[in-house]
Formats: C-alpha cells, sequence, structure tokens
C-alpha cells in the first residue's frame, strides 16, 4: 500500500495478545488501521492498540464476549462506526480447552463452536451486508475474512476434542461462505502449526516440538502474519486454506503436541 492510499480497516479479533497481537501489529505496520478486539485482556487490548499507533495508522479497542450472539451481532457495527467503515475481519480469537472423547460434553462442544465457529460465520455475513451497502463497492476490491484454523485438521488426533471440532466446522464454514458470500466477499483459511508455547509447555519442550516437521520448523508468528497479509491482498484467493507449518501436517502425530 502506498503512503497516498486511503487507509483499509481490519477487525482483528483477539488481537490483545499472542498470535492475535503480532497479526494486529503486522497489519498496522502495512498500512491498515486496526481494530483490536478483546474480551477479558482490556489492559494488554489497549498495549496493541499503542503499538500499532507506532506505525502512524489509527486503532482502537473493542470489546466483545465471543460466545454471546448478541454480543458478536454488536461488534462489526461498532467497528465501522467508528472508523466509517471496515474492509477486512481476522477470525484470530479461539477457545482452547482440553477434552477428549470421554470427557466430552454438550456444554464444551457449544462453549468452542459458540466463540471459534459461530462468531466467525457471524462477523463474515456482517461484513458481507457492510460490503453490499457500500457505495463504492463496484470501485474497489472485495472485502475478505481470514479464519485462522488449524494443521491438525489435516493431521489428527483425539486430543482437544471439542476444539477440533470447531475447527473443522470452521474450515467447512470457510468454503461454504467463500460461496455463499461471493463476489462482494472473499473468504479464506490460515492453518498454522505449532506456534507459541503454552502453559502446558516447558520452552525447552516447545523448542524441540516446533522442530518436529519436514523443514526442521513449525510456523512463527511472523509467519503466519506474513500469510494472513497475502490472503488480504491476493484477490484471486476465495474458499481455500493456506497451511503454514513447516510441513507438520505430513507427519503423524498420535496426540497433541501440548500431550506428547
Amino acid at each position: 500500500m502506498s503512503a497516498h492510499s486511503p487507509a483499509r480497516t481490519v477487525l482483528v479479533t483477539g488481537a490483545a495478545k499472542r498470535l492475535g497481537r503480532e497479526i494486529a501489529l503486522a497489519l498496522a505496520h502495512d498500512g491498515w488501521q486496526v481494530a483490536v478486539h478483546y474480551r477479558d485482556s482490556f489492559e494488554d487490548a489497549i498495549k496493541t492498540v499503542a503499538a500499532c499507533a507506532d506505525s502512524k495508522r489509527a486503532s482502537a479497542a473493542f470489546h466483545a464476549d465471543l460466545s454471546d450472539e448478541t454480543a458478536v451481532r454488536q461488534l462489526l457495527p461498532q467497528v465501522i462506526a467508528h472508523f466509517g467503515q471496515v474492509d477486512a475481519v481476522v477470525n484470530s480469537a479461539s477457545a482452547f480447552e482440553h477434552d477428549t472423547a470421554a470427557s466430552f460434553s454438550f456444554a464444551s462442544m457449544e462453549k468452542h463452536m459458540r466463540s471459534n465457529t459461530g462468531a466467525a460465520i457471524l462477523l463474515s455475513e456482517a461484513l458481507h451486508t457492510h460490503r453490499r451497502a457500500r457505495p463504492d463497492r463496484a470501485t474497489t476490491p472485495a472485502g475478505v475474512v481470514v479464519n485462522l484454523l488449524d494443521q491438525k485438521l489435516w493431521n489428527q488426533n483425539p486430543d482437544f476434542f471439542s476444539y477440533t471440532l470447531s475447527k473443522a466446522a470452521l474450515e467447512a464454514a470457510t468454503t461454504m461462505l467463500a460461496m455463499a458470500l461471493s463476489p462482494h466477499l472473499r473468504v479464506v483459511g490460515v492453518a498454522p502449526g505449532l506456534t507459541l508455547t503454552s502453559h502446558m509447555l516447558s520452552e525447552e519442550k516447545f523448542a524441540a516440538l516446533h522442530q518436529l516437521s519436514p523443514l526442521g520448523r513449525s510456523s512463527t508468528p511472523a509467519d503466519v502474519a506474513a500469510t494472513v497479509k497475502f490472503a488480504l491482498d491476493n484477490q484471486s484467493l476465495t474458499g481455500t486454506t493456506i497451511l503454514v507449518d513447516g510441513g507438520q501436517h505430513l507427519m503423524k502425530f498420535e496426540r497433541d503436541f501440548s500431550l506428547l
């Protein structure tokens, strides 16, 4: 984007910290105005907003519980009211709680489906409605939704049962939405491999697991953010998923990384 181009606006969910924050910062550096969504991490969201502002582009924080349908339906209109228009949504926020087939419950499934699948679908449709109503729709590129998925969909194991179901549903929704919302909206999936450590992994264990791939390294936050930028900019992409995992989906893992 040139310095004289009008700023595009993107809503990044779960942008207060971790991978969502890295994506938000990369897009701000690339010239996007960033709506930083958060649920509980207000102070982290404000820090992300401040860091985005260092790139000389406007940014603001927006609160919503993505498991609450009313809150999700109100989120994009709030962003539009603040920035005037929105060009893209990156669905990065995810519920990620461990369960198995033995411990599975309707409550766990519903929690993950609401936050990880339902919210992304509602935000996609809201962006589509906004895009169709814009007077410049015929002269500007289509709007874009990027859904963060997971390489484990192509290399399944039975851990994090409800989470995996929700991401599988989101992968299917990516295809269906691309069909339903064209030509006004493109919908693209990005599926990282092991990218960031967690409370379940020591730094040493994470470093060792990160190397378990055909390329000897999995994805980094910078890799994932660069792929999100590519998906936002490439006007020919829709209804497909890009795996960014160093080839981890080509290797068989009997358990989730955190439980190996």
